[in-house]
């Protein structure tokens, strides 16, 4: 069965973005950048694909992206349909009738546990990328098998945070790998013990 991999950079105390949903503070540049890239090539928004090579990368890890609406808008904003147009997509909003579509993007109102569990259900040797953001982290948590972090040496004091509202706590999860970066990321990887 597929899983669902909450795959993200986090700051030292927890949050994936500031307080307006900026991200631009996570660095790009280091030793961290190559090694994420070769891991996890289809993470890397399509408007920056061809730039960076990636245009013929295999799929490693996903086939299909989940999010909310404000990580959606991100793409939005620049102008384009969707951020990662070689993936499958699942946009979440309580208002989907007002956000372009393409190909492979679905945008729905609906229950995205409900969503997931049809997903995981798929044949494939792929996993589900939920890649923001913390609200629908939250409305998943019994569904996210792995946290994939991306652990940056930043302290913001307020933001969005990893998890945010009510979720159930997960009191068992166990640590399967870390790797420090000379950047000072530190890749961490989490699953359900």
């Amino acid at each position: 069965m597929r899983k669902l991999i909450y795959y993200v950079a986090v700051t030292v105390d927890g949050f994936i973005a500031a307080p307006d949903g900026a991200f631009d503070f996570f660095p790009l540049e280091g030793d961290h950048g190559p090694w994420l890239t070769e891991r996890y090539p289809k993470t890397i928004p399509g408007h920056f694909r061809e730039t960076l090579g990636l245009t013929q990368a295999r799929p490693r890890a996903f086939d299909t992206v989940l999010m909310g609406r404000a990580t959606h808008q991100v793409a939005v904003d620049e102008g384009l349909a969707s951020g990662y147009p070689h993936l499958r997509q699942y946009v979440f909003t309580s208002h989907p009738g007002d956000l372009p579509v393409e190909d492979g993007l679905t945008i729905t109102s609906g229950d995205p546990v409900a969503v997931v569990r049809e997903l995981k259900a798929e044949p494939s040797d792929l996993d589900i990328w939920l890649c923001g953001g913390g609200a629908l982290a939250a409305t998943l948590i019994d569904e996210i098998d792995e946290f994939r972090l991306k652990v940056n040496p930043l302290i913001l004091g307020a933001g969005i945070p990893l998890v945010a509202g009510q979720a159930a706590p997960v009191l068992s999860l166990r640590r399967r790998m870390a790797r420090e970066f000379e950047s000072g990321v530190t890749y961490m990887e989490f699953v359900r013990a």
